[in-house]
């Protein structure tokens, strides 16, 4: 069953066209690439999927619900969580407190409670931090849970940004380039880490990557963009034979 039906998805800047024509399916619990050089446009589409950005065209629908041009905080109770490029952490909280904050979506109470510290705000907290250690323990970050964020080491935030993108409970992760600044065994152990998430929380994964080892390692089908374009799409190791493929990386 399709969890991500996106048709004709297409956004102007003034006269340019940065995304036109995007059209992509993605069945539920599928772990999906989108590639292309810089500058092609992949991080543009990751912002129409999560209302950074409100399409000039097309429509956007999750697990059969519409989101087109919902804001980012109605997307995301949707279904709709990602990372970034650039770790994206808060530096100077502690590593569960950061998990804590992707909770929104777990837990509710007034403000009125909070402040008075009424009986269900401890009651809330107690469940949001036992939560919180639950996906620390999954990510094997559970000792490190009172140290800094900006204390960890960069394969270590990496993971952690993942477990506060899981804390909402998403339906679709977009995970944008997350093996950026990752030597060889770091980015080893995110692909086990990425499969693992797949697995483990039967999760539909849509990736922007740039490592050709990482994409061809975990991705079952990918989409190339181009200029904003799709130029080919389809089974991961077809599309990478694709001469067109290698022309837009390579050049003639």
């Amino acid at each position: 069953m399709e969890l991500l039906d996106i048709k004709n998805l297409g956004i102007a800047f003034g006269g340019l066209r940065a995304v036109d024509n995007f059209n992509l399916d993605i069945g539920k619990g599928q772990l999906y690439g989108l590639i292309g050089p810089n500058g092609a446009g992949k991080t543009t589409v990751f912002n129409l999927l999560t209302g950074v950005y409100q399409p000039t065209t097309g429509k956007i629908m999750l697990d059969g619900k519409n989101i087109t041009g919902k804001s980012p905080i109605e997307i995301n109770r949707a279904g709709v969580s990602r990372t970034f490029q650039n770790i994206r952490l808060f530096r100077n909280m502690s590593v569960i407190d950061n998990v804590k904050v992707g909770l929104h979506n777990y837990e509710k109470y007034g403000v009125l409670s909070g402040i008075m510290k009424f009986p269900s705000y401890f009651g809330a907290e107690k469940r949001l931090h036992s939560r919180a250690l639950e996906l620390l323990e999954v990510f094997e970050l559970r000792k490190d849970a009172e140290l800094l964020a900006s204390n960890l080491p960069y394969g270590k935030q990496r993971k952690l940004e993942i477990a506060r993108a899981l804390a909402s409970n998403p339906k679709l992760l977009l995970l944008d380039e997350p093996a950026a600044g990752m030597n060889p065994q770091e980015t080893g152990e995110l692909m086990q880490t990425i499969r693992f998430v797949r697995d483990t929380f039967e999760m539909t994964i849509l990736l922007i990557e740039h490592d050709m080892k990482l994409v061809q390692g975990i991705c079952e089908a990918i989409t190339v963009l181009n200029f904003g374009c799709i130029l080919a799409q389809g089974e991961t190791g077809a599309v990478l034979k694709d001469p067109r493929v290698i022309k837009a990386y390579l050049g003639d």
